[in-house]
């Protein structure tokens, strides 16, 4: 196990170093001028290059990408060129808020979507099944968008069960009173997917030669799901989770901007809006490196699942 382990991080360096300098050339060559975008429409040449100069920009390339690799090597992303702020306190800062939303979603997507998805498919082709999986489907077809507008709308501004935007300092007050309702239409719209792609891992399980068997030994159906289904089903649904923890970060930036939290992914937005480099970089990084240890954790557990998984 520990050499498994070593020799996947050892792989994650190039990989990293690939994504590094994708994100540095792209930003570099193909984004627009920082300093025209700090300086305004009515700045003239000379405060343009001014700026050029406080920001680094006026330096050779090869120079910039050497700073910017010591930057990644060191952790300190220096500073936001639009507010100043350290980008190392404004991770710290944002985080928490995105946290808060991010991981409720994920949590109870699973949850949810497991029962469901077990259930229907034990009752393949009954009214039961056919209706719940119509019902996917119109969700499926449903922007996310539109999951906002009516939800704010019916849940906050009619019924006025949540407050359609505001965050507070306190983690509990954020879970009780302002995360509910993005937390809701987020699992809303996660639910539908998840549940018809979990439905077919567990068909293909029951369509196996060992639930014949437990069957013909007398075990219930409870165990045959629970203790034999479910398992041989898990990596599947585990590669899938690990799939969907960056996807959840992404979405969560639609959320943050609609329901005004001051989350990662609001600033982010706002960091490309005013071209403010150091944050974008910083957060693309982080999360390369955060999907790849996602996918190293995920195939470290399907040994714990599956004692007959080798890893090589």
């Amino acid at each position: 196990m520990a050499a498994y382990l070593i020799r996947r991080l050892w792989q994650m360096v190039p990989t990293l170093l690939g994504a590094v300098l994708l994100v540095f050339f792209l930003f570099k060559y193909f984004g627009s001028d920082p300093a025209e975008i700090l300086g305004g429409l009515n700045a003239t040449p000379e405060q343009i290059a001014a700026i050029q100069q406080t920001l680094g920009l006026d330096k050779p390339w090869w120079t910039q990408l050497g700073i910017y690799l010591k930057n990644i090597v060191t952790f300190d992303w220096g500073k936001s060129w639009a507010t100043n702020e350290s980008v190392a306190s404004l991770f710290a800062s944002r985080l928490p808020a995105t946290l808060t939303v991010m991981i409720p979603i994920l949590v109870l997507d699973v949850l949810l979507a497991l029962p469901i998805a077990m259930w229907v498919a034990y009752r393949r082709g009954t009214l039961a099944d056919r209706t719940i999986m119509i019902i996917t489907t119109i969700a499926l077809s449903i922007s996310f968008l539109v999951y906002i507008i009516v939800g704010q709308y019916l849940f906050g501004f009619q019924l006025g069960w949540f407050p359609v935007q505001g965050w507070s300092d306190s983690v509990w007050t954020n879970l009780v009173t302002y995360a509910p309702l993005p937390v809701l239409l987020a699992v809303m719209v996660g639910l539908a997917p998840q549940t018809r792609l979990y439905r077919t891992f567990f068909l293909d399980e029951l369509g196996h030669d060992y639930v014949r068997t437990a069957r013909a030994k007398g075990l219930t159906e409870n165990v045959i799901l629970f203790k034999h289904v479910l398992r041989n089903a898990m990596i599947p649904i585990l590669t899938n989770i690990g799939l969907q923890l960056p996807s959840i970060f992404v979405g969560a930036f639609l959320i943050e901007v609609f329901f005004s939290i001051p989350g990662l992914g609001r600033e982010v937005l706002l960091a490309v809006n005013r071209s403010d480099y150091p944050v974008i970089q910083a957060v693309t990084v982080y999360l390369a490196a955060i999907t790849m240890l996602i996918n190293l954790i995920v195939d470290v557990m399907f040994k714990f699942v599956d004692p007959r998984v080798v890893l090589k």
